[in-house]
């Protein structure tokens, strides 16, 4: 019976003997579950208003980071350097519509799919061309985000708190926040939540589908912007941040693919479950659970509830 004290037992008794311990785990998990779900925030929206679930979402994140961190290395002020970042990735939400979107309208949904790999790769391609293969370093400095840490003695220990994970988790939350309210509140949220129940009945009472998808991913584009300088501000602004992107298919099958409180809830949910997975029954399988967990949790979901926790169940009557 040492295995099942091992595995069932001795990381509950761990978390009550260091309590810090726990706290600590719990933050960077919250953390990293916020940036999460701003990931899967960028899918929720592009889905919503188009149906195309946007496989380029990863790269777009890398893209704007890139763009920004190269802008600013050509000499150009930091915040000069944002704003034009912002205006690139108006000019490709404008690009997308036009070339991928629109030519492909009333295509099947697989054909959409299979547009957003090759927008992928071409920004993969464009990419590395412009800025080069290397990791770069993002300008935190220049954008007035905080360094150093935060020390606390609490819980019979020391807690220590990154300022830049806690500037991440306020300017995601205010971001995640303003989407929610500018989509539920203003004209144009109404005709999305319009052209996201019916096409058809949207063009009917005037919306613009090309409007609608040009605004959609140039919000995506921010999302992802704002999402790369916080992924490249904790470890440097390289391709591989494309892969930590991957870890938002897991947030959207939990929340559902289409709910932007879902992309937050399960945002937090892988990313505080991994981090609690990783830091006490990690070392008994040997570790690196981070790399999987994610994807064994959304293993289950589509066995027992594949439209996630706040997705509609789709019933067909034949």
């Amino acid at each position: 019976m040492g295995w099942a004290y091992q595995i069932f037992v001795d990381p509950f008794v761990q978390m009550a003997t260091a309590p810090d311990l726990f706290a600590q785990t719990l933050w960077e998990g919250m953390v990293g579950g916020v940036l999460y779900a701003l990931i899967a925030l960028g899918f929720v929206l592009i889905f919503k208003a188009s149906g195309v679930f946007n496989f380029a979402q990863g790269i777009m994140v890398v893209f704007a980071a890139l763009t920004l961190v190269g802008l600013h290395s050509a000499g150009i002020p930091a915040f000069l350097a944002l704003a034009l970042t912002i205006v690139v990735m108006f000019a490709l939400a404008f690009a997308v519509e036009r070339v991928v979107l629109r030519p492909l309208v009333n295509q099947p949904d697989i054909i959409l799919f299979m547009a957003t790999f090759g927008l992928t790769y071409f920004l993969i391609g464009f990419g590395e061309f412009v800025f080069g293969g290397d990791p770069k370093v993002m300008i935190t400095g220049d954008l007035y985000l905080p360094k150093g840490t935060l020390t606390y003695k609490a819980l019979g220990g020391v807690i220590s708190i990154q300022k830049l994970d806690i500037a991440a988790a306020v300017i995601a939350s205010i971001m995640v926040a303003g989407l929610a309210v500018f989509f539920s509140k203003t004209r144009i949220g109404r005709a999305l939540r319009a052209v996201a129940d019916s096409h058809r009945a949207a063009l009917s009472v005037g919306i613009s589908l090309e409007q609608i998808w040009v605004i959609v991913w140039f919000a995506a584009g921010l999302v992802a912007l704002v999402t790369g300088i916080m992924w490249g501000a904790r470890s440097d602004v390289s391709f591989a941040l494309d892969v930590i992107a991957l870890k938002a298919l897991p947030v959207l099958i939990l929340g559902g693919l289409t709910s932007i409180p879902g992309a937050i809830v399960g945002g937090l949910i892988i990313g505080v479950g991994e981090k609690l997975w990783e830091f006490y029954w990690g070392p008994l399988v040997g570790g690196g659970t981070d790399a999987w967990f994610a994807f064994v949790i959304a293993l289950v979901f589509l066995l027992f509830r594949p439209q996630g926790l706040f997705g509609e169940r789709i019933i067909e009557r034949v």
